[in-house]
């Protein structure tokens, strides 16, 4: 009796044990499996900084700097996500990383622009960033970026009749109601922005958060 009671605490003891190494296991591969997205984002993050898509000093991709921190906590701006946080300085508005300060997204909005709002902004874009990827319509304009650099109109083309795909890593968003050069015959109004981001960043940071 006391021998298969013996045998009865064993068994109990090995099967708590194994519960014990499974719930221990599960808890490291948990915390392995979020280093390793962490550093994977980093690494996405410090990729598209070395970009160096700037606009007024904030650098998509990059951590903020201290003054930019500073304005960051006097010009807040509800932020659609807890893990953000986003603010404006002047017109830009810039939504960042809570947890490393890493800028994620930068744009300027203007509703009711004129089209001379429109032309200006588009030439300030274009002497900052040069030369543009793609134009559409008059009325959209993309500068598309991969690690090397910006795509060229003519790089773009090629891809496009090769069928080849472009790993685009981060791209500047120019959108406007109105036609940029195109002679209105109405005076007329309309909504313009432009938004520098990342969307391989704001994909693999979604999932993560979402995880």
């Amino acid at each position: 009796m006391l021998s298969c009671r013996i045998f009865s605490d064993l068994e109990k003891m090995e099967k708590m044990l194994k519960k014990i190494v499974c719930n221990i296991s599960m808890m490291m591969l948990f915390m392995f499996s979020g280093l390793t997205h962490a550093s994977d984002l980093n690494h996405m993050f410090q990729q598209v900084e070395k970009l160096k898509i700037e606009r007024q000093g904030y650098v998509l991709g990059a951590i903020l700097n201290q003054r930019q921190i500073k304005t960051a906590e006097s010009n807040r701006v509800d932020a659609n996500s807890q893990d953000t946080y986003k603010f404006k300085d002047k017109n830009l508005f810039v939504v960042a990383d809570k947890t490393s300060n890493r800028v994620l997204v930068i744009y300027e909005q203007f509703e009711e622009a004129i089209q001379q709002k429109v032309q200006d902004l588009i030439g300030d874009l274009y002497m900052h960033f040069g030369d543009p990827t793609v134009l559409a319509h008059d009325k959209v304009v993309y500068w598309a970026y991969i690690k090397k650099g910006k795509i060229t109109s003519k790089e773009f083309d090629t891809a496009r009749q090769d069928k080849k795909k472009l790993d685009i890593l981060a791209i500047v968003k120019f959108i406007s109601d109105i036609n940029i050069m195109e002679k209105i015959k109405n005076p007329a109004t309309g909504q313009v922005y432009y938004i520098i981001s990342s969307d391989p960043i704001l994909k693999f940071f979604g999932n993560q958060k979402a995880e």
